[in-house]
């Protein structure tokens, strides 16, 4: 590995030797990364070079597998057992006093699985975080509970996860995984990989790739069917245990954990908006919420299940959030704070967004910060993009909502009036997307923008030409983006609100209008959205379950829903209502 400042040694172990690789102080808690098939160690090369500054990390070639030797015969030599040996081995040699928070990814997870469930490991595994890899007896089980209980959904479930085993099935017939991985696959595995996964064009995989997938056969060979025909009863997780799911998952249903609580009471979840190969596209991520796992343990403050509706999803995770200082922006803080992020709440009012970086905090937040920005402002966006990139990290979800009103009809308007909507409304939204977008783009790892639109993106109105004309704006760019990111890995969503109980009201401007009789129409508009009395706290949930949705437009309100319907299949009802004048 070309690690900097990587330690290279050799553990002997049941007939083999294992090529482990360790970097950081070895003072500090040992996190143990156990790879997958048919990857080497190579493939944690991202998410260790993270966790290195603050752990003592450690990798190693499984059995058969990189620069690790293979046992003689391969038959019978890829056990659970004996690669619970090796584990032991490896933990002894690089953590003798201290147990190792353990670290899966695929077959990794699966064998880390049996490591964490058996009695001679404990005191020797202080926690254990898997992705992309069930236990052989949870699955077991799984699988018989539906065979003996069937149901439509379970039967549907058996089928689906079934389908997605079909490798399985063919790495248990002789002879061929291994001619076709020494042959024309192991050729083109990297291609298929950058096709099917959009995996980083580097190192990975590495050179042995072809032998260590054909010897590695012997790991479904030698331990899938015994297994699931025979599952463990006792298969109780004795640490704590973080299962990350990535929702794309190719290979693994999602259903397959829905009981994961009975067998890992110390259980906490996570989600993730990726394929197969997270530990290759997903290493910030990765790196933040092993992190974070591992000091929580360590610090005695580990709760399995804590956090908001939205914790397995949002947990750790940067979110920028403009006009946080109050109404749908504050309450979509005092949300994703809820949840576990980290907050950096933008307003031009400073000591408004310092109240929502406080609150936060207080919310759940882990850490939250305020920043005095005006989002109109180019130079104080770009100025602010480079402290959030330097100071917090490249920001994992974008919520642009800062905005103004104004009313009055178009005649009255003047350049001026529409220079300063555009201003914030459009060009702030533009801004973000622009300064933020880039940066997600950039660092390869995805992500979410949320642009705030409005029901008068797609409803016209005599008296709001000017903030519907933004809305309307905010709503096509949002569908522009979302086209043009989606291959990156970049959700875009458009949140369109009706009418909502903020404090807009209380400060939209009225064109045509002396001071007077604007501040009447203010308190009056104000009094009647306070009547409707639609909370922002459902806009700030709407938002949040779009991203989990991955939604392209949502209408949020009884009214914005009805009018996005008859913008779509009654628009000449729109266009007469658009016709009446509202009283003022």
């Amino acid at each position: 590995m070309t690690l900097q400042g990587a330690r290279e040694r050799w553990v002997r172990t049941g007939g083999v030797e294992l090529c482990v690789v360790e970097l950081g102080d070895p003072a500090r808690p040992t996190v143990l990364l156990v790879h997958g098939y048919p990857d080497s160690k190579e493939v944690w090369s991202e998410v260790a070079a993270r966790l290195a500054d603050d752990f003592h990390v450690v990798l190693y070639d499984v059995r058969g597998h990189g620069r690790s030797t293979a046992p003689q015969p391969l038959r019978g030599g890829f056990t659970l057992e004996k690669l619970t040996d090796d584990f032991l081995a490896v933990a002894d040699a690089v953590s003798p006093d201290r147990p190792v928070h353990l670290v899966g990814h695929d077959w990794g997870s699966v064998q880390s699985w049996e490591f964490v469930t058996v009695p001679r490991t404990e005191g020797r595994i202080a926690s254990f975080t898997s992705m992309s890899g069930p236990s052989l007896d949870h699955f077991g089980h799984w699988i018989q509970r539906r065979v003996k209980r069937p149901t439509p959904r379970r039967v549907g479930q058996l089928l689906g996860q079934g389908a997605k085993s079909w490798y399985v099935y063919l790495l248990h017939t002789p002879v061929l995984p291994e001619l076709a991985w020494r042959g024309p696959l192991g050729r083109t595995w990297p291609r298929i990989l950058n096709r099917m996964e959009k995996l980083p064009s580097d190192n990975y995989p590495t050179p042995s790739l072809p032998s260590d997938a054909a010897r590695g056969a012997w790991l479904y060979r030698d331990n899938v069917r015994p297994r699931l025909r025979r599952p463990r009863p006792d298969a109780y997780a004795h640490a704590p245990v973080q299962l990350i799911t990535p929702l794309g998952d190719a290979f693994l249903s999602e259903r397959l954990y829905d009981e994961l609580e009975k067998w890992a009471p110390q259980l906490t979840r996570r989600t993730l908006p990726a394929k197969h190969w997270v530990p290759r596209t997903r290493p910030d991520q990765l790196s933040d919420w092993i992190g974070a796992f591992v000091n929580s343990v360590e610090g005695g403050r580990h709760e399995p299940g804590t956090g908001g509706r939205y914790a397995d999803r949002f947990g750790g995770q940067l979110v920028l959030i403009t006009g946080a200082g109050s109404g749908i922006g504050r309450a979509t803080a005092y949300a994703f704070a809820e949840a576990g992020a980290r907050i950096v709440a933008v307003d031009r009012d400073g000591e408004a967004a310092c109240r929502t970086a406080e609150m936060s905090r207080l919310c759940g937040a882990p850490e939250a910060w305020a920043e005095t920005v005006d989002v109109s402002d180019e130079q104080a966006m770009e100025k602010l993009a480079e402290k959030v990139a330097t100071e917090y990290g490249v920001v994992d979800v974008l919520v642009n909502n800062a905005g103004v009103g104004l009313a009055g009809p178009f005649l009255d308007t003047t350049p001026e009036d529409w220079r300063k909507v555009l201003d914030v409304n459009l060009w702030g939204v533009i801004h973000g997307c622009r300064l933020f977008g880039r940066q997600m783009a950039d660092r390869g790892q995805g992500g979410h923008i949320v642009n705030t639109a409005s029901a008068a993106a797609y409803q016209p109105s005599r008296v709001l030409p000017a903030y519907s004309t933004t809305k309307a704006a905010v709503l096509m760019l949002s569908e522009c983006l979302r086209a043009e990111l989606a291959d990156q890995g970049i959700g875009v969503t458009a949140i369109c609100p009706g009418l909502v109980n903020t404090n807009i009201t209380s400060t939209a401007r009225h064109a045509g209008v002396d001071a007077e009789e604007e501040a009447r129409r203010q308190k009056r508009s104000a009094r009647l959205y306070g009547l409707r009395n639609y909370p922002p706290e459902k806009v700030a949930d709407a938002i949040l379950k779009s991203i989990v949705d991955n939604a392209a437009v949502v209408p949020v309100t009884p009214e914005a829903h009805g009018s996005r319907w008859l913008s779509r299949y009654a628009p000449g009802v729109l266009r007469r209502l658009a016709r009446v004048k509202p009283p003022v």
